[in-house]
């Protein structure tokens, strides 16, 4: 079997916004939720499920993703 990420909780002051944005900027959607998070499918084998914390330490997070789709997102965030 290849091992995959299926998913990884991503802390956030605010993880319904956090994740609506995310997926704004990304062209996703943000899904129905899932137990306490607010879950955003990212491919077929990942979601990042976003959850409410007060105190975090950050993150990196890296998305491989064609030149078109890059220019989408930029388009986005600019």
């Amino acid at each position: 079997m290849t091992i995959t990420l299926n998913h990884t909780i991503v802390p956030a002051r605010d993880k319904q916004a956090s994740a609506e944005f995310f997926a704004g900027i990304f062209g996703l959607k943000v899904e129905s939720a899932v137990g306490h998070f607010a879950a955003v499918r990212v491919n077929d084998t990942l979601t990042l499920d976003f959850a409410d914390r007060e105190v975090f330490e950050s993150h990196h997070y890296a998305f491989c993703v064609s030149d078109s789709e890059f220019d989408a997102i930029f388009a986005r965030v600019q």
